[in-house]
């Protein structure tokens, strides 16, 4: 279900490596969501480090829009950055997983296209060690 990373770099070298890989790649980055700052701002402390990176290929984006407006609530796809344990970690939902919550067997070959390039984007992001849950 995820796809982990781990990395020696700080999360926000990793942050700015995955900046990157993702215009490398033919994708684009929609949003960088800060965990800590937001919550901050909403009067909750929380003391971990974690930027959630939304991503988003347009064009693989519509091959599966236009079959099914449904999975629109799983988009963009998102790539966590966050320290655990004293290294920096890079997860994301795999997104075959994702699809299968929809029934639509006719995208699975888009799905892991998208997959395989988000591989990529984290492999050249946080070379390091792959995880897959």
């Amino acid at each position: 279900m995820l796809i982990k990373f781990s990395t020696d770099k700080t999360v926000s070298e990793a942050a700015a490596a995955l900046q990157t890989a993702v215009e490398a790649n033919h994708f684009g980055v929609m949003q960088l969501h800060n965990l800590q700052e937001t919550m901050a701002k909403k009067g909750v402390e929380f003391g971990r480090e974690c930027l959630i990176v939304e991503v988003c290929q347009p064009q693989q984006a519509k091959k599966v829009l236009d079959q099914n407006m449904n999975i629109s609530t799983a988009l963009p796809c998102r790539i966590s950055i966050y320290e655990e344990n004293g290294k920096t970690i890079l997860a994301t939902l795999k997104p075959t997983t994702l699809l299968a919550l929809f029934n639509a067997p006719q995208l699975e070959q888009v799905a892991q296209e998208v997959e395989d390039t988000i591989v990529n984007i984290m492999k050249e992001a946080a070379p390091g060690s792959l995880a897959s849950l």
